[in-house]
């Protein structure tokens, strides 16, 4: 016997979907053939299209793991960070929906609000704390939409390098050649992870911090 239609059904079924072939393969027809129901039945439980993107977007949200200690504000930012690094490759429309969104549902109020509480009870003015919040999930969001879409496998390096030597061997880009030379004789480990640029971000909002309130 299936399950009644609910909200929760819908939006589990608009994840698989928008999982399997991004948010433009997800129309209201696919969702109700998806639930073995006309689309208009949908409509009970959620308002639109935009009602369902902004659901399965704070499922996503609510995948990231927030971390149980928090005295530690530089070590919970850091698991908080890899963490949402992680679910939204798990879930690889999201980043572009994050940062063309206002999203303001049930995880994400919760997100926002662990992370602020974290910085504010660690001394962070209101100004600093808004500020260190914005720009590391804008590098999360914007490093894991790269990793994403990067026409480079890692495992390719050394070999896209090589293949282009020749661009270089005239001598007008002496530092790119010295470079790529560097990558094809396998210096060069490839992209870093995610915790590079984040603990880059951490170690300034400790330095501003640190200089007391009238740096943030």
């Amino acid at each position: 016997m299936r399950a009644p239609l609910s909200a929760e059904r819908v939006l589990e079924a608009a994840l698989t979907l928008a999982d399997a072939g991004g948010t433009d393969a997800l129309t209201m027809r696919r969702l109700g053939q998806e639930l073995g129901v006309e689309a208009m039945s949908l409509y009970r439980h959620v308002a639109n299209k935009d009602a369902v993107l902004a659901g399965i977007t704070d499922l996503v949200i609510a995948e990231i793991a927030l971390p149980s200690v928090t005295d530690d504000w530089k070590s919970a930012m850091r698991q908080r960070g890899v963490a949402a690094h992680e679910a939204l490759m798990r879930h690889p429309w999201a980043p572009a929906l994050l940062m063309s969104r206002t999203n303001t549902g049930p995880a994400m109020l919760r997100y926002i609000d662990f992370t602020l509480g974290v910085l504010r009870q660690a001394g962070f003015s209101w100004e600093l704390a808004d500020y260190a919040w914005n720009t590391m999930d804008s590098f999360i969001y914007g490093f894991t939409l790269r990793k994403l879409s990067f026409p480079i496998a890692q495992a390719d390096y050394a070999d896209v390098a090589e293949a282009h030597l020749a661009v270089f061997a005239g001598g007008d880009f002496p530092f790119m050649a010295e470079m790529t030379r560097y990558v094809v004789a396998g210096h060069h480990p490839g992209d870093p992870e995610v915790t590079f640029g984040l603990g880059l971000i951490l170690d300034g909002l400790e330095r501003m911090h640190s200089m007391g309130p009238g740096a943030g």
